[in-house]
């Protein structure tokens, strides 16, 4: 017995091709019209359009996934607090002059060129040059 005389017993059908010219004629058995008859037919994959729609490079189109800043105005803090107060993350989200969104307080940065009347001391929140002088001015301080 030599490998090459040795034969399946059952022997392997391969799926026919259809449109390999032979004797089908016209339509070579793809029947007829349709998106399935033309050449090159290909449904298009709904996983291209998902992956199309995720923001890889971030254009014009999408939106960034970067939280916006919220600005307050030392009006708004002087109005909100007494003399002597902290203002923290904390307290501004206590007082709802800030929301959390899914659970995470906003960023946030005090503006303003006004002159205040209360000593107010910021702690852990970024604050404008002009508003930091006007802080400082009343007698407040602006802490990291």
């Amino acid at each position: 017995m030599q490998l090459y005389s040795l034969e399946r017993s059952k022997h392997l059908r391969r799926g026919q091709r259809v449109g390999r010219g032979g004797k089908r004629g016209t339509t070579a058995g793809r029947g007829t019209k349709g998106q399935k008859a033309r050449a090159g037919h290909k449904i298009r994959p709904e996983m291209r359009d998902v992956i199309k729609r995720i923001p890889k490079l971030r254009g014009y189109k999408f939106r960034s996934f970067q939280t916006p800043v919220v600005a307050i105005s030392l009006t708004r803090l002087e109005d909100a607090f007494a003399k002597g107060d902290i203002v923290s993350m904390r307290n501004l989200a206590r007082k709802k002059m800030i929301s959390t969104r899914n659970g995470k307080l906003p960023r946030v940065k005090i503006l303003g060129n006004t002159p205040m009347s209360k000593n107010l001391s910021l702690v852990g929140i970024p604050v404008s040059k002009s508003a930091r002088a006007m802080i400082e001015n009343a007698g407040g301080s602006v802490r990291k």
